[in-house]
């Protein structure tokens, strides 16, 4: 069942402020102020806590598009486009959270966090868990749907990420994990303050590298029509559909008959059954070709009232040469070894506004594979970082 979240923010009659400012209270529906509410631009490391009196004062560094966000944990997260509220008065209201209910049809349970933890921290955190982890990684819920092989995982609390390599810890509230082994898809969206615990040569350079050939650099080059001044070639990707892979009526039936394999628990496997079944495991949906190469900027963007926006009907193709920083005698060098990079983009139609700080709109529904997939927690960035920070 959906559900529902009423919460308010309410415009004040206009104050005179300074230009980049965003004033305002957050209150309860009682009209009681609340304190200690973070209020931050998701992804940033631009952020505040309100007052005693509920009252807050952000100032922003410069124009931008990312989402203010207020957030407090035991009181549903509230997110608007800091271009909706730029110097106004504002009043928030913050509605309390109802409690993640364990007894549902799929139940949260301790099992599914037993059995699904370790490719959850694959997943989200990325390899090197020993340098990045969860601080409070027993709050997060998990719950695991077997009838249609889907994984869930909630967190009541906000995760503390302390991320020792790239030296920040991130407050990261996890909107939603969802991995889907039947298409062997997984995806997870959430927003994000960042907190800078150190800026050593080490940890600069490994913030060089993780950004060096990153899906944020690569929209930045695009925002800045420096795509391949920046060491990037686009290519364009058709999709052909495999003969091989089953129809969705073949499909239905392996489905179909796993539900009855799982009441008679029986082993007697039918062959046109298994070979649906092998041909599911080893054949991919569709097979591709690259049909034109290093494709213009102006052939996968366009402008439109002053903004930019991918808009493409294929896939994408995008090729990095990366050269590793390299610390030497105090300075940051490029390596003399490239290692070819290869990431694919599927807007597929679809829309995505692209920002200046490499985010676009809607990021939870670009689907991404190769190198830009590989980008989890470990490897992410403020989107105020600026190469060499």
């Amino acid at each position: 069942m959906k559900k529902t979240i009423l919460l308010l923010i309410i415009f004040l009659p206009f104050y005179l402020t300074v230009a980049q400012t965003i004033k305002g209270t957050v209150v309860n529906d009682l009209e009681k102020p609340i304190s200690n509410v973070n209020i931050y631009l998701d992804g940033t490391k631009t952020g505040t806590v309100s007052a005693p009196d509920g009252s807050f004062t952000l100032n922003l560094p410069s124009a931008n598009n990312n989402s203010l966000v207020f957030q407090k944990d035991d009181y549903e997260t509230f997110t608007i486009s800091v271009s909706q509220v730029l110097n106004k008065k504002l009043k928030v209201v913050l509605i309390k959270a109802k409690e993640i209910e364990e007894v549902r049809i799929v139940p949260y349970t301790e099992a599914a966090y037993k059995n699904y933890i370790r490719f959850f921290l694959d997943s989200f955190i990325g390899n090197d868990k020993e340098n990045v982890r969860i601080k409070n990684q027993r709050s997060l819920k998990f719950s695991f749907d077997k009838e249609n092989n889907i994984l869930k995982v909630k967190a009541p609390q906000t995760l503390i990420i302390e991320n020792k390599n790239l030296g920040y810890t991130i407050d990261y509230n996890l909107v939603e994990y969802i991995a889907d082994f039947e298409n062997n898809t997984t995806r997870f969206m959430g927003t994000s303050f960042f907190k800078e615990t150190k800026s050593t040569s080490k940890v600069k350079l490994n913030r060089m590298n993780a950004y060096d050939g990153s899906q944020v650099h690569f929209f930045r080059s695009v925002y800045e029509s420096k795509v391949a001044n920046e060491g990037f070639i686009v290519n364009q990707i058709t999709k052909f559909p495999n003969s091989k892979y089953p129809t969705e009526e073949e499909l239905q039936r392996l489905k179909d008959f796993a539900k009855t394999l799982k009441s008679k628990k029986t082993l007697n496997v039918p062959e046109d059954i298994l070979d649906i079944g092998n041909r599911k495991r080893n054949e991919p949906p569709y097979k591709i070709a690259v049909t034109k190469t290093q494709i213009p900027e102006s052939d996968y963007t366009k402008k439109t009232d002053g903004k930019l926006f991918l808009d493409y009907d294929y896939m994408m193709q995008i090729n990095f040469k990366k050269f590793f920083y390299e610390l030497k005698k105090d300075q940051f060098v490029k390596g003399t070894i490239p290692i070819m990079q290869t990431s694919f983009l599927h807007p597929e139609g679809d829309t995505f506004e692209i920002y200046s700080d490499g985010n676009t709109s809607n990021p939870g529904q670009l689907i991404n594979q190769g190198e830009f997939a590989k980008d989890k927690i470990e490897k992410l960035l403020p989107l105020d970082y600026k190469l060499g920070d």
